[in-house]
């Protein structure tokens, strides 16, 4: 089956409404970046489990993706002053990211050029220099050298520095919707033109007059792909989060890949396909609210009118107080719908108002677990609030242990009691390779055919260059 061969909404085989349906009852002018549409296939054939359990496959995506891709290291916003500095780590390579000058951002390989000792351990500022707390080499903001504690014992060092050998060693560095993005590949192409289509559609959305509200962080015990994977399609949200499925419709989702973007649109303030029953539009309200047994429902739905437009009024009086007419200009599905963006290979920003942006990382070396991080992006008043500090949960500590993510830390919750599960499901499986769907799941076969292209062109690059990618 080809996605031109997926069933209609209401078809027998795919009961239900879509999405671009849905936008035709909107109470609002729909802007084009929703109308917009661009299915993708990536073959019906089965993933082998190795992707995620073997270290070889681990190897090759250090090889040729974390040293060649484009990724999220921070918010330009963590680096409010000069000497401000962060630290960035991924698979075994870590990065300084500088504020070196007011309107320049540099990022270095995180090695004293003398003994190879981390410059920085954590995040934090430096007042005019970058020293190494080994033996004290240092270097001025922009990475030129500066000093070595008994320079006389160096007898090279001057002409070294002279020809830029000890010039510290600098990735890519581009900004994005506040966003500060870095490539460990000088020769990779710029951000804006790699990024290409998709990632235009936040000038709209304008992620960049956001703050930081809440940053959570958690080891998750399964390779980066399976915790990534269950934020790339809403197929199991009606198993794993049946809550929702009174008011999201999870099973009609529209998903749309370009190049190096992609997205899950799921629409808001109507059931799920998959129920067996239609929903009370009070009941939908409820779920979507949260709301408990002996409370009242916050919002009355008159006859004829729909959970869908009454969510979206009070979204609207939510946010008009802090965005002002912005509110009653945006249709109702961005009051209210579902926009998951992924820039490949980890990233995940969320389109409109909703506030949530994901990345999801190898946990150092190790090919088994993961970091989970998950940001809130909040629109402010006056001055921009200090971004929210990094709430790091332990391995006994779940997700509504941060109280600053509010009802999601309970569905996040229900995705963490599936992630560890499917590693060592895979790491056991007699059959040794995962079936997915052909549009449902799309964008999960898209990251893999993603990973494919950049190992197959990294192994080929290697091959015809006698050497390997950038090592990280």
């Amino acid at each position: 089956m080809t996605i031109a061969d997926r069933p209609a909404p209401g078809d027998a085989r795919s009961p239900g409404i879509s999405f671009q349906e849905l936008l035709d009852t909107d109470t609002h002018e729909v802007p084009e970046v929703l109308r917009e549409e661009s299915p993708g296939y990536f073959g019906s054939h089965d993933m082998a489990a190795e992707r995620y359990t073997s270290r070889a496959w681990h190897e090759k995506e250090i090889d040729h993706v974390w040293s060649r891709a484009w990724q999220f290291a921070c918010r330009e916003e963590h680096l409010p002053d000069v000497g401000d500095y962060m630290v960035y780590e991924i698979a075994r390579s870590s990065f300084v990211i500088m504020r070196s000058a007011a309107d320049t951002i540099k990022a270095y390989w995180n090695s004293c050029l003398h003994r190879g000792r981390q410059l920085k351990d954590f995040d934090g500022h430096c007042d005019d220099e970058i020293r190494c707390p080994f033996h004290g080499f240092a270097w001025n903001l922009d990475g030129t050298f500066k000093q070595a504690p008994a320079d006389w014992d160096f007898s090279t060092l001057a002409d070294r520095v002279a020809e830029g050998d000890f010039q510290l060693p600098e990735a890519q560095v581009a900004t994005w919707q506040g966003f500060v993005m870095i490539n460990p590949d000088l020769l990779a192409q710029p951000f804006e033109d790699w990024v290409g289509d998709g990632a235009a559609h936040f000038e709209r959305w304008d992620l960049a007059s956001r703050y930081v509200e809440a940053h959570v962080a958690k080891v998750i015990e399964c390779n980066w792909k399976i915790s990534q994977e269950a934020f790339c399609e809403a197929y199991h949200a009606d198993t794993t989060h049946p809550v929702t499925a009174k008011y999201i419709g999870n099973s009609n989702s529209q998903i749309d890949v370009w190049d190096n973007c992609s997205r899950v649109i799921t629409p808001a303030g109507t059931s799920s396909p998959m129920l067996w029953y239609d929903v009370d539009p009070d009941e939908m309200m409820r779920a979507m609210l949260d709301t408990r047994v002996d409370e009242e429902t916050p919002f009355d739905i008159a006859d004829g009118d729909s959970c869908r437009r009454v969510a979206a009024s009070a979204a609207r009086d939510r946010w008009r107080p802090i965005v002002g007419e912005v509110a009653d200009e945006w249709s109702d599905s961005e009051m209210i719908d579902n926009f998951d963006y992924t820039i490949f290979p980890n990233f995940h920003p969320w389109g409109s108002f909703n506030r949530i942006v994901y990345r999801f990382r190898p946990n150092g070396d190790d090919h088994r677990s993961s970091i989970m991080e998950v940001l809130l992006l909040s629109p402010f008043l006056g001055e921009r609030p200090a971004p929210a500090p990094v709430h790091w949960l332990g391995p006994d500590e779940s997700f509504t242990e941060a109280p600053e993510l509010g009802m999601l830390g309970k569905i996040f919750n229900q995705d963490l009691a599936n992630m560890g599960k499917v590693q060592k499901g895979l790491e056991t499986s007699r059959k040794g390779a995962v079936t997915l769907s052909d549009y449902m799941e799309s964008k999960v076969r898209w990251l893999h055919h993603k990973l494919d292209v950049w190992i197959e062109a990294g192994e080929q690059d290697g091959a015809a260059n006698g050497e390997v990618a950038v090592e990280l």
